[in-house]
């Protein structure tokens, strides 16, 4: 299902508390404008309807494609940081580690024997990542991915999954996870629906996806002079005229996108200004309108950052809150398939 803001508030209107959200982020960095518009700013409209909103931070995830998950703390703490910067209430949203809640990661094992071994492999999500993995082995994390998130999604029994549209194939088979278990066991998960953004998938500075990983990000909290030389050093193309054609010149068009979103207006607009000033001139709107954008954001979550143990008070009240919930569900999913001996 993909929703616009409107019909994204026609969705919840009136009855926003029967409605859970799951989403989250890998704590391997800063999160960056691709996370912002592919899926925070889902999430913070969907809170602000009145939607329970929980978010994960998975911990145990960053195994999936790397040997050892260094400087952890430091990057559950940023992440918690820049949520809170965009918009993210603790105050009504769960901020919770996978490592602190063992009943939701209990679910993972059920939930493995409803996928086959080839529906995995299929996973083109999951055939990118191993692509740019840091491992030279695939590990056995890394191929279930899917199944762990299945895990993160169905633990509270979440119905709407704002995600990019890289990773709509995960959610696919958490609908699968969900619908074998109810037929095999009865009634117990909802089946959830995919909120995708309307944003295309943001490129990176080197005309890739934009990723924490690849280093071609710009993250939420850079610093001006930071946003300046990434940008700088984005690909373009030798047309000096700036078009806004996506499928043609995809390098230019995802900056002059870039300067659309930060400015709330449409890419053809921002292109037809430019018009044959070429990209020296692009990368110049790009860059202000960026910062511009990234300025009360950059403000904030330098707040947030410079007082960490508010921060790990924050995750310690959402830890104790999904645990309080796994719990029910695992009780629940014993029940359904007659463990409770």
């Amino acid at each position: 299902m993909t929703l616009t803001t409107p019909e994204l508030s026609e969705l919840v209107a009136g009855d926003a508390a029967r409605h859970r959200v799951l989403t989250g982020d890998r704590p391997t960095g800063p999160l960056h404008l691709g996370h912002y518009f592919g899926t925070l700013e889902n999430r913070v409209t969907l809170q602000r309807a009145g939607v329970e909103v929980f978010v994960i931070i998975p911990d145990y995830q960053v195994l999936t494609d790397r040997d050892v998950a260094d400087r952890l703390e430091e990057n559950v703490l940023g992440l918690i940081a820049d949520y809170l910067a965009v918009g993210i209430d603790p105050a009504t949203a769960t901020i919770f580690t996978h490592s602190a809640v063992p009943a939701l990661n209990q679910l993972f094992l059920p939930f493995l024997s409803l996928v086959s071994v080839p529906e995995l492999s299929r996973n083109p999500t999951v055939k990118d990542e191993i692509e740019h993995s840091r491992q030279s082995a695939v590990s056995g994390l890394m191929f279930t991915y899917p199944v762990h998130q299945a895990a993160d999604i169905l633990f509270c029994k979440a119905d709407l999954v704002p995600v990019g549209r890289d990773q709509a194939p995960h959610l696919e088979v958490t609908r699968t996870v969900a619908r074998r278990f109810n037929e095999r066991y009865g009634q117990v998960f909802p089946v959830p629906e995919c909120l995708l953004s309307d944003v295309p998938l943001l490129l990176g500075t080197d005309g890739q996806k934009m990723s924490k990983s690849r280093g071609n990000a710009i993250a939420l909290s850079s610093t001006a002079d930071e946003v300046a030389r990434l940008v700088k050093r984005a690909k373009t193309d030798a047309d000096r005229h700036i078009a806004y054609a996506p499928e043609t010149r995809p390098e230019v068009s995802n900056l002059v996108r870039l300067a659309a979103l930060a400015q709330g207006r449409a890419p053809e607009e921002v292109a037809a200004e430019i018009g044959d000033r070429g990209a020296a001139e692009l990368k110049r709107v790009v860059t202000e309108s960026v910062n511009e954008f990234l300025r009360p954001i950059r403000e904030r979550r330098a707040a947030f950052a410079a007082d960490p143990g508010q921060l790990r008070a924050i995750l310690a009240a959402g830890n104790a809150r999904a645990n309080e919930i796994a719990g029910t569900t695992l009780a629940e999913v014993r029940k359904a398939m007659a463990m409770t001996y």
